[in-house]
């Protein structure tokens, strides 16, 4: 139901109620015309005197001077009671994101309209799952995060725990050579309990977040949930990801299995041949800690045809998993974070072949020392089009010099190389002849005073050009002839009273 003002006519007294309500209401129910025609509606309503028979006369203007009674007072009359729950929750989803919290604390009824705007939420107690009290205060989730919740956190404990984006707060027999104890964790069956109320009660999942679910909690969700696009999982195994092989549309998906300090799980070939044989829609897939070999890696390339963004992050993989990139055949965007290594022992390069729709090569966080397998990278790598390398450790000129082997490059980002130098630098983007976008930022050995007339001549070709290099030479000529960095009994003096 949706009610709307005639646009030629005006409300009688519209005036004179706008500058009334102003100091009742926020501003954007005026702005809206719809929001405004209602609480002139219900003015009229209020003052409209009751009578049997329908008048025939037009509506007289309201006594507006005997509004400054109308207040917010718990004891007086609920005007918006007048709304239908649809029109209620019309007008409230409105309303900017920010007021939805405010809007809710109301009334009751307010509260519950807010459930049913809410379609992300991040659990931190678990049993608001088992209670059901999620299902009837947010009826509509289509995104649910569980991973915080299935951790049992003391709530008396001073000591948190974080990694990347999650904190918990933990006791101290909860540690255990450097991990959390399998007591800190909620059991299988319990996740998987409440697994089975959420697949029940949310058929129009859409994402959903996990830690310890075994393969018969989410069979049930892959039974219950056919719209499931994403799922996260934590400290599974292998045998789970036998459950999620029913749910067809999965199309992202992220497994991480070593933790940081939080929990360590085996996510080896087996589980990659698993998911690769049951989600073969996927288009992105993100493996953390995960352990494997050539083999998983050629699995998902051979099953998987859709996957076009693979990522890993702190991997612990074997020997010669480059060589399975290969066999990924719409492959966009391959990202690495937080490697210790590329790959160990890459093998001969004649046998790595190469990944040909590769786009984007993404380095973060990674050690790179090992010159045999950046070589092995570029090389499956070589029709990439995008390179960015953002706080790479042993990134040298000798082993920047092997990007060379990429022919194709339009961008090149660089930040954090502090090792690298404008020789290296210059080597490499002067044999790229595609070349268009260059970034170099926070590279303190890159100086201003040391660009070449080569290297000048191409930064005025390029279509983008950041160039931050040095922050010292940076500072100093942007803060020529100002007077700062002199001596300070010369640029600062002492005012005179």
């Amino acid at each position: 139901l949706e009610v709307k003002a005639t646009p030629t006519t005006k409300c009688p007294g519209e005036a004179k109620l706008h500058k009334l309500l102003k100091p009742f209401f926020p501003d954007i129910w005026f702005r809206d015309r719809t929001l405004k025609h209602v609480i002139y509606k219900m003015q009229l309503h209020f003052y409209r005197p009751l009578s049997s028979a329908p008048s025939t006369s037009p509506p007289s203007e309201p006594d507006l001077t005997s509004f400054h009674s109308f207040s917010f007072d718990p004891s007086a009359p609920d005007y918006t009671s007048l709304l239908s729950d649809e029109l209620l929750l019309n007008i409230l989803s409105k309303l900017p994101i920010s007021q939805h919290v405010s809007n809710s604390l109301v009334c009751k009824r307010w509260l519950h309209l807010h459930g049913r705007l809410v379609y992300s939420l991040k659990v931190a107690d678990w049993s608001f799952v088992t209670s059901g009290r999620v299902f009837t205060r947010f009826p509509n989730l289509t995104d649910l995060d569980l991973v915080r919740s299935c951790i049992q956190m003391p709530k008396s404990s001073g000591i948190i725990v974080t990694h990347k984006t999650m904190s918990v707060h933990v006791d101290t027999h909860f540690i255990l050579d450097g991990f959390l104890e399998e007591t800190a964790l909620l059991p299988s069956n319990a996740v998987d309990q409440g697994l089975r109320m959420i697949a029940g009660k949310y058929p129009n999942l859409q994402r959903l977040a996990a830690t310890g679910a075994s393969e018969e909690g989410l069979l049930r969700i892959a039974e219950e949930c056919p719209t499931l696009q994403e799922l996260e999982l934590h400290c599974c195994g292998d045998l789970a990801l036998r459950g999620i092989a029913g749910i067809k549309n999965l199309q992202v998906v992220k497994l991480m299995g070593f933790i940081g300090v939080f929990c360590y799980s085996t996510i080896s070939d087996i589980g990659l041949t698993l998911l690769a044989q049951g989600c073969r829609r996927l288009v992105k897939l993100e493996l953390c800690g995960c352990e494997g070999s050539y083999d998983g890696i050629k699995a998902i390339g051979q099953c998987c045809q859709m996957l076009e963004e693979l990522t890993l992050s702190e991997h612990r993989m074997d020997g010669g998993w480059l060589a399975g990139l290969s066999f990924c055949g719409n492959l966009k965007t391959l990202r690495l974070r937080s490697c210790k290594s590329i790959d160990k022992s890459p093998g001969a390069d004649e046998h790595l072949g190469s990944c040909l729709t590769l786009e984007e090569l993404h380095l973060q966080g990674c050690q790179i020392r090992d010159k045999q397998s950046v070589k092995a990278l570029f090389l499956v790598c070589e029709n990439v089009r995008d390179i960015v390398l953002h706080d790479c450790w042993g990134l040298e000129d000798d082993v920047f010099s092997l990007a060379s082997i990429c022919r194709r490059v339009n961008l090149l980002s660089l930040e954090g190389c502090s090792l690298l130098t404008i020789k290296g630098l210059e080597l490499v983007v002067l044999s790229w002849k595609e070349l268009q976008r260059l970034r170099v930022m926070s590279c303190n050995n890159i100086k201003d005073t040391e660009v070449t007339p080569e290297l000048a001549t191409l930064f005025s070709v390029l279509k983008e050009l950041i160039w931050r290099p040095d922050s010292r030479s940076l500072l100093s000529s942007n803060l020529a002839g100002t007077g700062m960095g002199r001596k300070g009994d010369r640029f600062f003096k002492r005012s005179k009273d």
